[in-house]
């Protein structure tokens, strides 16, 4: 976490900031590494009806990250349909959805470092439910790590590789897919 050692920060900023951190520079990475190892069709490939693809979990992530902090925090205006994340089953490409997790993703950072802490507690109408705002970033953040997860081990199944996140010096993971 940047800035961690800072004098005022609060345990609510920090809670924020870690997790802008996860989302952005821990899944975010490891979503486009995989996504970069793969063809269009095998982004799309399903092992059969009951399974997401890569690009419907892409879809699902970018849909669920909008509702809930775009607009569940951020006030825009929520459009999602959630089954069609789902059913999508036309190739998009690669491409546009490494912009649509792009834009995603700068939109929520931008909500999250500009939501004042003292909102935490407060409710929101989310998904038709009221929920408190710290658990709208928690679950964000918990519901981008399981489906990233399942990201990689997809991929790690299609492309039969080790997927190279880590690079280990003195026991110490250096995070070698990032620039």
């Amino acid at each position: 976490m940047n800035n961690s050692n800072e004098p005022n920060l609060t345990v609510e900023a920090a809670f924020l900031r870690q997790s802008v951190e996860y989302l952005v520079n821990h899944y975010q990475p490891k979503i486009e590494r995989c996504l970069d190892l793969l063809t269009d069709e095998q982004i799309w490939w399903r092992s059969n009806e009951s399974n997401n693809s890569i690009g419907n979990l892409v879809l699902h992530l970018s849909g669920n990250a909008r509702q809930w902090i775009v607009s569940g925090l951020g006030d825009e205006h929520d459009d999602r349909v959630r089954d069609l994340e789902f059913s999508q089953t036309e190739i998009i490409p690669r491409a546009d959805l490494l912009r649509l997790l792009s834009t995603t993703l700068t939109d929520v950072r931008a909500v999250l470092e500009n939501l004042p802490t003292g909102q935490l507690l407060e409710y929101r109408k989310i998904q038709g439910k009221d929920v408190a705002v710290l658990e709208a970033v928690f679950h964000v953040t918990e519901h981008f790590a399981m489906h990233t997860g399942q990201i990689i081990i997809l991929t790690k199944l299609i492309t039969q590789k080790d997927l190279s996140f880590y690079d280990f010096v003195d026991s110490v993971p250096i995070g070698k897919w990032r620039a």
